[in-house]
């Protein structure tokens, strides 16, 4: 089974509602570098004092882009993608253009990640690309995945947490099967224990983006002693 801190190095705190305030974003950066995960995703115009609240610590900053619908024009997307990463995101969670893809705009819709990707490129960033899954089709998914491989996302995400579903084991296996092996898959949405998040593992998920962070390396952590008690 993996570690505590294995897993804490997979996981990106979000604290994204809007009904979060400054207290929450203090709170939540303070947790995360408690667990050392691996990113913290705070609501986008937070980006530049999450910074500061980070200074000193090894958990990185990554911004969401075009969220939560992601329905903004390719032009705005690659803006607020440059604006974040001038203010100190390393990475970057950028939504799809769900309309589009479901109109089969494909090629509109790969111009619209590769906007975002070649900005990040020229940081030394990543993209993760969000399919908000609850919307598609598998056949949609699976042409998601295709296109945001080609377009150079490091990872596909399935989604926001705005929407019903979220993260489910059959839809990381379908993304895992799609991309290949140069693309992680990324879970995240209603990722609320232990045990859903070693079955989104199971399923081929290496990040999982949450706000119960605390809850699900804790709960971790007890299934380990108990692994430890039960040996004679």
């Amino acid at each position: 089974m993996l570690s505590v801190d294995e897993l804490a190095q997979m996981i990106d705190h979000s604290i994204l509602l809007p009904q979060q305030t400054e207290k929450d974003l203090e709170e939540g950066v303070a947790l995360a570098r408690k667990y050392r995960v691996k990113c913290v995703v705070p609501k986008i115009f937070q980006i530049p004092r999450t910074r500061e609240l980070l200074q000193g610590s090894d958990v990185r900053l990554c911004a969401p882009i075009a969220f939560p619908q992601g329905l903004n024009p390719p032009e705005v997307k690659r803006r607020e993608a440059e604006w974040a990463l001038d203010n100190g995101a390393v990475e970057l969670d950028m939504v799809i253009n769900i309309s589009a893809l479901k109109s089969g705009l494909h090629d509109f819709v790969e111009r619209d990640i590769a906007g975002v990707v070649e900005a990040a490129n020229r940081h030394g960033a990543i993209v993760k690309v969000i399919l908000e899954t609850y919307f598609l089709t598998d056949e949609e998914k699976v042409a998601a995945c295709t296109i945001a491989e080609r377009a150079g996302a490091a990872f596909v995400k399935t989604s926001t947490a705005t929407q019903p579903g979220g993260a489910t084991v059959a839809d990381i296996r379908l993304m895992r099967a799609t991309v290949g092996p140069n693309v992680t898959v990324k879970a995240s949405a209603y990722v609320t224990d232990i045990d859903k998040t070693l079955a989104l593992y199971d399923a081929g998920a290496r990040r999982f983006g949450t706000g119960f962070t605390a809850v699900i390396l804790e709960g971790l952590r007890k299934k380990l002693t108990g692994e430890v008690a039960a040996v004679p």
